[in-house]
């Protein structure tokens, strides 16, 4: 084997396009709830690859997984269905409301399925003209045009020409708002239960219900954006089953792979029917290697030890923050659930939430941010409480410089 290139951050200024700008490290290795850079020096990780590292780095039973289906059928093209695919989409039909899967690659391509089927279903039902898609301000569903277009944050979807229509937003948790907007023209409203990027806000449960009556009403499909509340996340495998609202279509992504890309659309049998054969597809989608690495994941998440011990780390999380802020005095309130949560930054530190990541990169600690004003934890669901408190201790370094600056 030929000797491995030399790289280092400059050669990111070199090669990539500049859409994104990293971190001046480079992490090469990790374990558990800790990551290791080029120079060896050893991070705590509360940020899991933005919500995807559900079992942190390196976990045994997905490395095993990988090991095994690699040495096995890495891909077939969908004119064949495979085993690991199959398997994985029972345990999910077997774990939630759904009756049928389809495979993708992303959270943006699933999102991509799911508004394409709520047309495509509306098409085939109820005619022409029932074509509204209703979104949130704020949302995040993806980065495709039709998915940043239902997004609800234009400053992503402008600068690229003409949007796909028919597309409306109002506020997240506007009940009365959705009532005036919503008519028998909708086709569908799509949601996260509690909103990610837009700040870690969860939907009220009086909003998410009273959203599922409306669509009743209207015959409209209520999708469930679950890419990052999924898998765990929320303390439930699902956070539509935490507030007890089921959807028509739910998406699945990040940490349903642990880390290995898969995206997967969640439905019913009667509204799977509109996706004809040949009307939508993925190359990759229900590829071995991912379904077998997912299917590993469900086997550890899906189990009361793993979702019972979310609920024990938010509680440990929420401890932490609270002291730090007794100290200190930089949050509002600490927002979200499970192992998605959002320290909200008082009105002294309003638009700083990137100084509080830098701060705590500096500190060696690896946290996101929601915003401008939120710092998001998005922690692997079985990290240890050791490894909590040395976060934490590491984070309240990092909160002390911010505040003595």
């Amino acid at each position: 084997m030929s000797e491995q290139m030399s790289v280092s951050r400059a050669t990111f200024d070199e090669v990539m396009v500049p859409n994104y700008n990293p971190a001046a490290i480079i992490p090469v290795r990790g374990q558990g709830a800790r990551v290791w850079d080029q120079e060896g020096k050893e991070y705590v990780d509360f940020a899991g690859g933005i919500a995807v590292n559900v079992l942190g780095h390196c976990h045994p039973a997905l490395v095993s997984a990988l090991k095994e289906q690699g040495e096995k059928l890495w891909h077939l093209s969908n004119t064949m269905t495979n085993e690991p695919a199959l398997r994985l989409a029972k345990k999910l039909t077997d774990a939630t409301f759904a009756e049928r899967i389809y495979y993708a690659n992303s959270g943006a391509e699933a999102n991509e399925a799911a508004f394409k089927l709520a047309r495509r279903y509306a098409l085939d039902h109820f005619g022409a003209g029932k074509d509204q898609i209703i979104s949130f301000n704020k949302s995040f569903h993806g980065r495709t045009f039709f998915t940043v277009t239902v997004g609800g944050q234009a400053a992503y979807s402008d600068g690229f020409g003409p949007k796909p229509g028919a597309i409306d937003h109002l506020d997240f948790n506007d009940l009365a708002g959705l009532e005036a907007l919503i008519s028998d023209k909708t086709c569908a409203v799509i949601m996260e239960p509690m909103q990610g990027e837009g700040g870690i806000i969860p939907a009220e449960q009086a909003f998410i219900e009273g959203v599922r009556a409306l669509c009743d009403k209207h015959n409209a499909l209520l999708v469930f954006d679950e890419v990052q509340t999924g898998m765990g996340r929320s303390g439930y495998l699902y956070a539509y089953q935490k507030y007890g609202v089921t959807p028509d279509i739910l998406t699945s992504a990040k940490s349903l792979g642990g880390g290995f890309p898969i995206g997967a659309m969640l439905t019913t049998a009667k509204i799977a029917a509109s996706l004809k054969v040949g009307t939508h597809g993925s190359t990759y989608g229900g590829n071995p290697l991912a379904c077998a690495v997912a299917e590993a994941v469900m086997d550890v998440v899906n189990t009361p030890e793993v979702l019972d011990g979310v609920k024990q780390r938010e509680a440990w999380f929420r401890e932490h923050l609270a002291a730090i802020n007794a100290k200190y005095d930089v949050f509002k309130e600490v927002r979200g659930m499970g192992m998605l949560l959002g320290a909200v930054l008082s009105d002294k530190y309003q638009g700083r939430a990137r100084d509080f990541l830098t701060a705590a990169v500096d500190e060696q600690l690896m946290v996101l941010v929601a915003g401008m004003d939120v710092v998001r934890f998005a922690p692997s669901l079985v990290i240890s409480e050791a490894d909590i408190k040395e976060g934490m201790a590491r984070f309240e370094r990092a909160v002390a410089k911010v505040a003595a600056a």
